[in-house]
């Protein structure tokens, strides 16, 4: 058999497998070395790929399309430097917990080493920020090999959706020439292969080690359910149904999908950052146990409390084998799937609890919440917070909310409150980077209808290449920049009080003007200079089709005041009932 036919048959089975175990997106970086990879996955019947020409870009919008659709999602580039820019990305889906199947072309292994072209090493490229690497073999035909291949995609896509799942990468050496045959299709050849299914368990305990636990939170009225960063769809009714019985505040992360929804709010806390801010008499807060689910919260003030929460008990329940106590609090690790902990301490629990200490949080809430409300409401300037409640107010149902990091994450774990508009919330929390959130978002809005993008001035501005994505395949969004000229959560941070140098290493002004670029891919762009004008973006922005950029202008001296304004009246308020409690 020659070269092409061997190239050909070799890399359509390694294909065929990603398809076999449920890949449906490639995301592709135009390259060269990459080429056979390239032309058969744009020729598979059941496969959609994405051309994204910068790395970088690439990468995040790969680890987007997998955040929204919860699937792993492959990627593929040609060899050198181009694999290096996937690097970012790949951390991030490794600290997030995002299937991806990071693919690399290369140089075949006498071409490595000696000075070649296009040649870096490959080999364990990324580290310890993939879950599994594998350097595949040169392609050669005979059934061993074409099961190989077959088998190893199938390996990979295990590996990248079991908890906690994560990246991999393979590593592809290629021989020139480099095009495969495509007519008559080698995949109608392969449809009579046999296929691997690998099934996937969940992690349970056993019923003594659950009554166990169950036994010892029946004892403990004042708990605390702290809930960051989760997703699986599942969840949100088992740990909603769990918090009632027992009769626990549920601390609701942005990122829990506990925010919105058709649920009730009934245990759900969702102003904590402010009640937690500035309060004295916070003992009266401490609880007796905390449950934790997912990733760490946002909340600062929030680490800070259960960090000095000397003798209470913390469970941090995890589906996988990781473990995600930056705080140094864990009392118990508790290796299960979250939702069928939920599920099966709710079926050992004998009475559904009526706490004292549940109503006193949901006071606390309410006050925290109202204070915010009233203090932000009357702002006539253009202020960052007031902007997340005004946004959140006319999201259609359904929609979802993509927010980057710095102060838009801060100002929506601050300013969204519960409602039940169904929105979902996306951002990226594992490394809390500002590249490639603009990909990231542009990838969601692939199959996320009604996506809106919060993203500050110097978070949109490291992205701006991303932006060709939504040009190149007509994709919907707005992004809406809230541009304070430079890094605003630097004024909040201690090195504010340094001024020489402050604007030069902190504040970073980059006076662009973004209108020039939104046009340049095509995109509708709008400045706005008052409320009402916001409020009509937004209501247009529900029904336009394409790229709709935003820019909503803030003073970062202006912001700072206000926050601070708010903070203190909500700590006054919150004293003075903690006071009328304790008397």
């Amino acid at each position: 058999m020659n070269h092409q036919e061997t190239l050909t048959t070799y890399l359509a089975s390694f294909i065929q497998g990603l398809s076999n175990s449920g890949v449906r997106d490639v995301v592709i970086s135009p390259g060269s070395r990459s080429t056979p990879l390239a032309l058969l996955i744009a020729d598979h019947p059941k496969l959609k790929y994405h051309i994204n020409i910068d790395e970088r870009s690439a990468a995040f919008f790969a680890l987007g399309i997998a955040k929204q659709t919860r699937n792993p999602v492959a990627l593929l580039c040609t060899s050198g430097t181009a694999a290096a820019n996937y690097f970012p990305a790949i951390v991030e889906a490794k600290l997030s917990r995002i299937p991806l199947i990071v693919l690399t072309a290369d140089r075949p292994h006498e071409l490595r080493d000696i000075g070649a072209p296009q040649a870096i090493d490959q080999i364990h490229l990324y580290g310890k920020h993939v879950k599994w690497f594998a350097e595949m073999a040169l392609p050669e035909i005979g059934k061993e090999m074409t099961y190989y291949a077959r088998t190893t995609a199938t390996r990979a896509i295990s590996m990248s959706i079991q908890q906690p799942a994560g990246p991999v990468h393979l590593n592809f050496p290629i021989r020139e020439p480099l095009l495969p045959r495509l007519t008559p299709s080698p995949f109608g050849e392969l449809e009579d292969q046999s296929v691997i299914k690998v099934k996937q368990g969940s992690t349970l305990l056993d019923l003594g080690e659950m009554k166990t636990i169950c036994d010892r939170l029946q004892t403990l009225e004042k708990g605390l359910i702290v809930c960051g960063a989760i997703d699986y769809p599942q969840f949100s009714a088992a740990v909603l149904e769990m918090a009632d019985s027992l009769g626990y505040p549920i601390i609701a992360d942005p990122l829990s999908q506990l925010r919105s929804g058709t649920f009730s709010e009934n245990n759900i806390i969702d102003s904590y950052d402010a009640i937690l801010k500035d309060i004295v008499s916070d003992e009266m807060l401490y609880p007796d146990v905390i449950i934790r689910f997912g990733g760490m919260p946002v909340s600062k003030p929030l680490t800070k409390f259960m960090k000095r929460l000397e003798g209470t008990e913390q469970y941090i329940i995890e589906a996988g084998d990781s473990w995600r106590d930056p705080i140094n609090s864990a009392t118990q690790m508790i290796y299960c799937d979250e939702t069928l902990f939920c599920e099966g301490l709710l079926n050992q629990l004998d009475t559904k609890r009526h706490s004292k200490w549940l109503k006193m949080w949901q006071n606390l809430n309410q006050i925290a919440r109202n204070t915010i409300i009233n203090e932000i409401s009357d702002i006539s300037e253009l202020d960052e917070g007031k902007l997340v409640l005004e946004l959140i107010k006319r999201l259609p149902q359904n929609s979802h909310l993509f927010v980057g990091n710095s102060m838009p994450i801060r100002d929506v774990d601050t300013f969204f409150h519960f409602n039940q508009q169904n929105i979902r919330v996306l951002a990226n929390r594992g490394a809390n980077g500002i590249d490639g959130v603009v990909s990231s978002a542009l990838g969601a809005s692939l199959y996320g209808e009604s996506l809106f993008l919060l993203i500050g001035d110097l978070s949109f501005f490291h992205d701006l290449n991303g932006l060709l994505a939504a040009k190149m395949h007509q994709l919907n969004i707005t992004i809406i920049v809230i541009n304070n000229n430079g890094g605003g959560i630097f004024s909040f941070l201690p090195q504010s009080n340094e001024p020489k140098h402050f604007e030069a290493l902190f504040g970073t002004p980059t006076d662009i003007e973004f209108e020039y670029v939104v046009k340049m891919y095509n995109g509708k762009y709008s400045k706005i200079s008052n409320w009402d004008e916001f409020h009509r973006s937004i209501n247009e922005a529900i029904t336009l089709k394409g790229l709709n950029v935003i820019e909503v202008p803030t003073n970062r001296d202006v912001n700072v005041e206000i926050h601070r304004k708010m903070w203190k009246r909500v700590s006054a308020e919150i004293e003075q009932y903690v006071h009328g409690e304790i008397e």
